[in-house]
């Protein structure tokens, strides 16, 4: 990744390049919101914009022929880069995130042929299987909700890959350093709780949304771990183990509580204050 990183910050000509290849090739293609990335942060606006217009000519041509992603990915994920380096706020930038995925569902709802394809699919392997009573357009929202987490993910990891090549090319350990400083405040994790019980009580939000929500949380949560982890000088296995067992919704929900505590307590200002 750092060769990339080198190759397409010689010039606008390379940087041109790499998006028009990368962007042509299935799965590859989600390198080039990196690498519009990376320009917007290093380069700013103006030179961020003229590569993603040919960034965009693959994008398009992908939604042409029937999957939107790669270009609503591009457009977010350039957008979140944007807003990062005006803002230099990782808690506003995870914020604006919600938008993307917010975007994905409203798509998969206007255009659920997607979606129908996968309900074909899943409703051909139950009855292959002989699975009775399962009625799967009761997943269907939750589902949607599900997908448009995914790429909100998505979109967020992209951009700190994106973060993370130009500090590896500029500022060594600089996104290690940002990362761990990765917090969200007492008024937006009030604002997530409040938005969350409304979504539980399908209050003007449908409750599938609570996904959104606690993504936030979540990559704050994370960054905590990695923050207690590098502050106590602990071996690296821990994090192994942590990784190892993240998917559980049990662990899940401790990081998030252990995010919220900390937007109170601010466990990383009391582990640095002397003994």
């Amino acid at each position: 990744m750092r060769g990339l990183a080198e190759f397409v910050m010689k010039g606008r000509k390379q940087a041109i390049m790499a998006v028009l290849l990368l962007g042509l090739i299935p799965l590859l293609y989600f390198l080039n919101p990196v690498i519009i990335g990376l320009v917007m942060l290093r380069k700013g606006v103006k030179e961020a914009s003229l590569v993603l217009i040919w960034a965009m000519l693959p994008a398009v041509a992908w939604a042409a022929a029937g999957d939107p992603v790669p270009l609503i990915i591009l457009l977010g994920t350039s957008g979140l880069a944007w807003l990062l380096r005006e803002s230099e706020s990782w808690e506003f930038t995870l914020l604006a995130a919600i938008v993307i995925g917010v975007g994905i569902e409203i798509y998969l709802r206007v255009q659920p042929a997607m979606l129908d394809t996968v309900f074909l699919q899943m409703e051909a392997y139950l009855i292959e299987n002989n699975v009775q009573g399962l009625q799967l357009e009761d997943f269907r929202g939750t589902l949607t909700s599900f997908i448009g987490a995914v790429y909100m993910f998505l979109a967020i990891i992209l951009l700190m890959l994106a973060r993370w090549m130009q500090a590896a090319l500029y500022n060594p350990g600089g996104f290690r350093e940002e990362f761990h400083k990765l917090r969200v405040e007492q008024k937006i994790a009030l604002l997530l709780v409040g938005l969350m019980l409304l979504a539980n009580f399908e209050v003007l939000i449908p409750q599938t949304w609570v996904l959104y929500l606690l993504l936030p949380l979540i990559f704050s949560g994370v960054a905590l771990i990695h923050a207690v982890v590098a502050a106590k000088q602990l071996s690296s296995r821990w994090l192994v183990a942590f990784y190892a067992f993240i998917m559980l919704p049990s662990v899940v929900y401790m990081v998030v509580l252990l995010a919220l505590f900390d937007s109170w307590y601010d466990f990383r200002a009391r582990l640095q204050k002397p003994v």
